[in-house]
């Protein structure tokens, strides 16, 4: 083979191989970040509804807003408690950990509100921060300390340490499903309802649980040696971590890819829109987006 043979095969093959890089890259080909919305305080807390729509918290403002592709952003509650961390419900109910008075609060779709954890065996919560329900209907919860300015209340914690909880809308049953982490924060669960990732951010580490057919948690493992403020996770079982950027891993607790978002802090995750192939990041005070190849599982 002669010297221009070698080269054209050499340009075919190594065009082959970075065809194929981009075809298994879990972003969508050509897709660039895209900044929705900005000039919030501090943004988090992204649940996606039945028709793909977006809810998110302003938390220094007291906000939960509202993002759709047919009617851009709205208000959706102007008093939520100081809602953090959001999750729609089957009912499309928005769940919200609103820590003003260390609360899970249920809104209704039209806004209406009622609180259904208010404490654990009588003593109040350190602040819920984000959640996930389980395709039963559990309701787990990471319950860290952060100390909050707007607090009225004595500010040190009422409870023996920071911890995750599972809550039952049936029996209103509250039980304390694992003691054993330094700050749990993010929080998500595989949509077979079998295992639960919970992010420790104190101690930069992120665990698997399996979950029992009684929502109890057993066979904690070290998922990856990286934690994370709120999370996600896509059909393919991909987990998505955040904090500096997103950053994400397969099943096996590889890092598959990192997505670089520009802002101090990147708080929170969650996939949406029509197809849910739109993953929202709320960091700072913006909101982004970025398409995907692969779709999210709620």
């Amino acid at each position: 083979m002669n010297k221009i043979h070698v080269v054209f095969s050499l340009s075919i093959l190594l065009s082959g191989i970075v065809h194929a890089q981009e075809n298994s890259s879990i972003i969508a080909s050509g897709a660039k970040l895209e900044m929705l919305a900005d000039g919030f305080s501090f943004t988090e807390g992204p649940a996606v509804d039945k028709q793909g729509n977006i809810y998110f918290t302003d938390q220094p403002n007291n906000l939960i807003l509202k993002w759709s592709a047919k009617g851009g952003l709205s208000t959706f509650s102007a008093d939520p408690g100081r809602a953090n961390g959001l999750y729609v419900d089957k009912e499309n109910n928005l769940l919200s950990c609103s820590d003003m008075d260390n609360q899970i609060w249920k809104f209704n779709p039209d806004g209406g509100y009622e609180v259904i954890v208010s404490d654990y065996q009588g003593k109040m919560l350190n602040g819920p921060n984000d959640l996930w329900v389980h395709p039963d209907g559990w309701i787990y919860f990471t319950d860290p300390l952060y100390k909050r300015d707007y607090w009225l209340r004595n500010p040190e914690m009422e409870q023996d340490g920071e911890h995750v909880y599972s809550f039952c809308p049936q029996s209103k049953e509250l039980k304390r499903v694992a003691d054993d982490l330094e700050k749990p924060n993010g929080i998500i669960g595989s949509p077979d309802g079998k295992r639960l990732y919970v992010a420790d951010i104190k101690a930069n580490k992120t665990y698997v649980y399996a979950i029992q057919e009684d929502g109890s948690l057993t066979n904690k493992q070290l998922f990856t040696s990286l934690g994370s403020d709120g999370m996600t996770i896509d059909e393919a079982g991909n987990i998505y971590l955040t904090g500096k950027g997103v950053t994400v891993f397969n099943p096996q607790g590889e890092q598959i890819e990192h997505i670089p978002v520009e802002a101090n802090w990147t708080a929170n995750v969650c996939f949406g829109g029509d197809d849910m192939k739109t993953l929202f990041i709320t960091a700072s005070q913006y909101l982004y987006s970025i398409r995907m190849r692969v779709k999210g599982a709620h």
